[in-house]
């Protein structure tokens, strides 16, 4: 067995020892000595002590060989490829068993497959996960994420243009704050902003390897009437920050997205980012803050495009399991991604993924909010 794996076990059984009832190892069992006895066929002769014996029981005997992990678009599917494989080469060396990584075309194409044994295990956002559960109830919450501290997000609204702004365009972020988007210090925002690097646990400048500066992020005030007669990219129709809660919020505010805007899915959130930088678009949907994800390659994405609205909170991204595959297992993969999450590696690949910096136990009434604007927009499967 690996040994990374004896040791994430070794604290689970820790854990259930320290946390339950009964006999922590209830397979192992010592019997007392045998007495010395002497029978009336065999006068003098003793019987010997009994023998005990005991069982180790491998915690990995009915685990399957393999397992599929699951993930969804945030960026193009070939660059996701690319990005996830670190995190499966550390996956299966920890377990001890193949994890392979694989990307789905879209949020549909997860569902199905976790839902009929093409997945064991996906990274779903909340609407993708409600869905799924609805349909398959055998798939099962296995973690949230965590991004900087928060277990929340939200959608945000971004342009090309200025002039559509209330307010002058100010370095900062967005936090709801009683239910109202309130621009503050990046400081003071729980999402990572484009230019913005953690450096020994304190934000600061953010500079690539080759000395060029990434320019910070700018955001404004401006209602999301000034929408109307734009052209709007959104991520894809099942996103959750990139579609479902700006469309309910346009729907509150009596905005008509078949009539007041010209929009188009594009399937991801660098996608989106994307088209408002190059003018393909004027507004753009994605979580917060996607502009990141060009960063690299356009230093100026922050100054070019501008936050001006978000969406309310929306609970964090999920990883879901196969109901059916052994307990061991699903407490294992969890213990693993935390630990990954711990090191510098896995820090920097997850942050490239999805932006998780940790994870938590996902509490299933924490979707009751989406599986409302769910209800509310009518939503089909």
């Amino acid at each position: 067995m690996k040994p990374k794996l004896i040791a994430l076990l070794a604290v689970f059984a820790l854990v259930v020892a320290a946390c339950g009832g009964g006999d922590a190892n209830p397979t192992t069992t010592t019997a007392a000595p045998a007495a010395t006895t002497t029978t009336a066929a065999t006068p003098g002769v003793t019987t010997p002590p009994a023998t005990t014996t005991t069982t180790e029981v491998d915690p990995m005997a009915d685990w399957p060989d393999s397992v599929i992990f699951a993930f969804i678009p945030s960026e193009r599917a070939e660059s996701l490829n690319d990005t996830i494989l670190p995190f499966m080469e550390y996956l299966s060396e920890t377990l001890g068993i193949d994890v392979e990584g694989v990307v789905t075309a879209d949020y549909n194409g997860l569902v199905v497959a976790m839902g009929t044994g093409g997945a064991d295990f996906g990274a779903f956002g909340p609407l993708g996960y409600v869905q799924a559960k609805d349909q398959y109830p055998s798939i099962v919450a296995l973690a949230q994420s965590i991004r900087f501290g928060s277990d929340l997000y939200y959608g945000q609204w971004f342009t090309n243009d200025p002039g559509i702004c209330d307010s002058d365009p100010v370095v900062g972020g967005f936090e709801n704050i009683n239910g109202v988007p309130t621009i503050l210090p990046v400081t003071e925002v729980k999402a990572l902003q484009v230019g913005w690097k953690y450096i020994d646990g304190v934000l600061g400048q953010e500079v690539l390897d080759d000395g060029t500066i990434v320019e910070q992020g700018l955001v404004c005030n401006a209602s999301l009437d000034k929408i109307k007669g734009k052209t709007v990219a959104f991520t894809s129709a099942t996103s959750t920050s990139g579609a479902v809660y700006p469309q309910l919020q346009l729907l509150n505010l009596g905005i008509d997205i078949e009539n007041d805007i010209n929009y188009e899915y594009l399937g991801s959130h660098d996608s989106t980012v994307a088209a408002v930088y190059d003018g393909t678009f004027d507004i753009g949907l994605s979580y917060g803050d996607a502009r990141r994800t060009l960063r690299k390659d356009k230093t100026d994405v922050g100054t070019k495009l501008i936050v001006f609205n978000i969406t309310p909170d929306i609970p964090n991204d999920v990883i879901t399991a196969n109901g059916s595959l052994p307990q061991s297992l699903l407490d294992a993969m969890y213990a693993a991604i935390e630990t990954y999450l711990g090191t510098e590696e896995g820090e920097l690949v997850l942050d490239e993924i999805y932006g998780w910096t940790d994870i938590r136990p996902a509490v299933e009434s924490d979707f009751d909010v989406v599986r409302e604007a769910v209800k509310k927009l009518g939503i089909s499967q």
